[in-house]
């Protein structure tokens, strides 16, 4: 006679311990979602209209928000493999705003419109500065809430 399912295995997804899709982790991706849509939206009306006077401002706010869409994606999944390319996209976030936001500063005739990353995010109150920062450390904790879990299946 075959012994039922744990119950734990039948849980949805928002409700396991370690989701992102609960308290912090669903600030988290909101937060991500709301870049993903304002970074699409402004790329692609900048990138339509007046490409040719800022191309590197305009082509890098497409890829902040590429960046921005595929955190957001991979957060909401939460599989393993999700957070670890999760991991990565934070990393190249964080590495983006760094490198362009120092551009911008350093080189300003190249950014004649702002980004989303260059001012280290100075045009959305730095919170492009700090989101990788909290999404690794959110992931960080989540990685180790996963290892102290006792495998249930």
């Amino acid at each position: 006679m075959a012994s039922p399912e744990p119950a734990a295995s039948s849980e949805p997804a928002a409700s396991r311990p370690g989701s992102a899709r609960t308290g912090p982790g669903r600030l988290l991706v909101a937060v991500y979602g709301l870049f993903a849509l304002s970074a699409s939206a402004r790329a692609g009306v900048q990138i339509a209209t007046k490409f040719g006077h800022a191309p590197v401002a305009y082509l890098l706010s497409a890829f902040a928000a590429a960046v921005y869409i595929l955190a957001t994606v991979t957060l909401t999944v939460g599989s393993p493999t999700a957070r670890r390319i999760d991991v990565l996209s934070c990393s190249i976030e964080l590495a983006g705003v760094l490198a362009v936001g120092t551009w911008s500063l350093a080189d300003p005739a190249t950014f004649p419109d702002a980004t989303v990353w260059s001012g280290y995010g100075s045009g959305y109150g730095f919170v492009p500065l700090v989101l990788p920062v909290f999404g690794l450390l959110w992931l960080r904790r989540l990685s180790r809430q996963a290892r102290t879990q006792p495998d249930v299946t």
